[in-house]
């Protein structure tokens, strides 16, 4: 509040020796309320560090104890291709993840936290970056997340497997997980935190590794123009079909669909071409739509032709009928008439 009601006056004019006295007030305020907030947070770095080394080891023997009596307690999780998730892995589990095909592993540990030094990675052929990232309440700085998502991104490129891990492998690994997943696999944050959850559903983000989460998402991704095809799926309007003189039409109007016709409409289509997939098949859906009015159309013409000849046909022959019956009463009503015939022949 100081600062803002400090004006250009304060800072000279009116006095050299009276605005000096009064702008190096200022400043020590100013100097004095950036470094309360220094001494703040690395007083609150300070108590963090000491509660998380007091509660390293009895908060490793509970996970421990869990991961032996539950079986959907699990040290680490498949959360993606060539991706792991997990907890800080002991000296013998060194020779496990290599046979699980890890060639690279990701530690967010500090140095007391670590229990695989380098040197026993790099005998098993598996590549260690160690970010060094306080526990419970700090994040990874943008930086360090960048160098584990590249890390993690070439050895997947290879067909490599990462482990990337924490002390629980809820935490500062997650952050690091989420943040790859919102640059390679076009997921938004919340997303991305819901698809791990799936395969590990004890993950559990700080708010400030939420906020690095959020704004390596709004850095690395919004601003570079990385964003998911399927936000803005592009969907053509299919062409209006004339259906008005479906009667007057000749074989032509006939549209045949042969296999041929069908070659490019390919069912596997990336998301990136889904809008010229669904033209494809409004495409196809309209022209299968005329091809059958006209058909039937045609039909109809072919009905109305058989019963008009059929009703020409019993007009004729009731009236054949008619005059038969006619000339026999005629004959059998007026034997004169036939007699008179007889004398005259």
């Amino acid at each position: 509040m100081y600062i803002e009601e400090l004006t250009e006056g304060d800072f000279g004019g009116g006095g050299g020796g009276g605005g000096r006295g009064r702008g190096g007030k200022g400043e020590s305020s100013i100097a004095g309320i950036h470094g309360g907030k220094v001494v703040l947070l690395d007083a609150k770095r300070a108590v963090v560090g000491v509660g998380a080394r007091v509660l390293f080891y009895p908060t490793l023997l509970y996970n421990v104890v869990r991961n032996k009596i539950q079986s959907d307690f699990r040290w680490w999780d498949e959360v993606d291709q060539f991706l792991l998730l997990g907890a800080v892995p002991f000296p013998s589990d060194v020779p496990h993840l290599k046979q699980l095909g890890v060639c690279g592993v990701v530690t967010l540990n500090e140095p007391y936290e670590t229990l695989v030094p380098t040197s026993l990675y790099l005998d098993h052929g598996i590549e260690h970056l160690m970010i060094p990232t306080r526990d419970y309440l700090f994040a990874p700085s943008i930086g360090d997340i960048c160098r584990a998502v590249d890390f993690i991104h070439e050895n997947a490129s290879r067909g490599k497997t990462t482990y990337v891990h924490c002390k629980a492998g809820r935490g500062r690994s997650t952050t690091i997980v989420l943040c790859y997943l919102v640059q390679h696999r076009q997921m938004t944050p919340s997303a991305a935190y819901q698809y791990v959850r799936l395969s590990r559903p004890r993950v559990l983000l700080a708010s400030s590794q939420w906020q690095a989460v959020q704004e390596y998402y709004r850095l690395m991704v919004k601003k570079s123009g990385r964003s998911s095809c399927l936000d803005n799926p592009i969907v053509k309007s299919p062409a209006i079909v004339t259906t008005r003189n479906l009667v007057a039409f000749d074989d032509s109007s006939f549209v045949v669909v042969s296999e041929s016709d069908l070659d490019g409409y390919d069912g596997g289509v990336g998301p990136c071409n889904i809008g010229n997939s669904i033209w494809a098949e409004l495409s196809l859906a309209y022209r299968v739509q005329f091809a059958s009015q006209a058909a039937l159309a045609r039909l109809s013409c072919f009905w109305l032709r058989c019963q008009t000849n059929r009703e020409i046909l019993l007009t004729d022959k009731v009236g054949r009928e008619s005059c038969s019956l006619e000339a026999d009463q005629l004959g059998s009503g007026h034997p004169c008439l036939l007699q008179g015939m007889v004398v005259k022949l």
